[in-house]
């Protein structure tokens, strides 16, 4: 089988702000914005990997989720357990210094982990937690 990833999904609550993140911040390219007010859904992704992308979506857009299933999706992005991804750099430092300066919450600074990888990690504007981890 010949399988790649092509595409992961982070939930958004606010597109703007999200935009702000992942493009300004992290430099990502904004490959589709689609949809209006906060029912967007925005495909960003590295720039140079055009096969490699996130998809920032409304979280509870789908029609079949129950209005319970949306209040414990929207308390666990207010907790920042509901959506999480790992990203890589080689300038680890440089990546956490550009981040921290633009005013990304940041949740753990760079640290080498007991199981030999040194990363660090913020939250994004919904709450997603965001690990970077060097690469060597």
């Amino acid at each position: 089988m010949d399988i790649t990833i092509h595409t992961s999904a982070l939930p958004h609550d606010d597109p703007e702000a999200s935009l702000a993140f992942y493009r300004d911040a992290l430099g990502f390219e904004v490959r589709s914005d689609v949809g209006q007010g906060k029912m967007r859904w925005i495909t960003v992704g590295p720039a140079g990997q055009p096969d490699t992308s996130i998809l920032l979506a409304p979280p509870a857009a789908d029609p079949g989720i129950t209005e319970d299933e949306r209040r414990t999706i929207v308390e666990m992005m207010a907790k920042g357990t509901y959506g999480w991804i790992l990203l890589a750099t080689r300038d680890l430092d440089g990546t956490f210094e550009k981040l921290q300066a633009g005013d990304a919450e940041v949740v753990q600074e760079p640290t080498e982990q007991p199981y030999g990888i040194r990363d660090c990690a913020f939250r994004d504007p919904a709450g997603n937690l965001v690990r970077i981890q060097e690469l060597r």
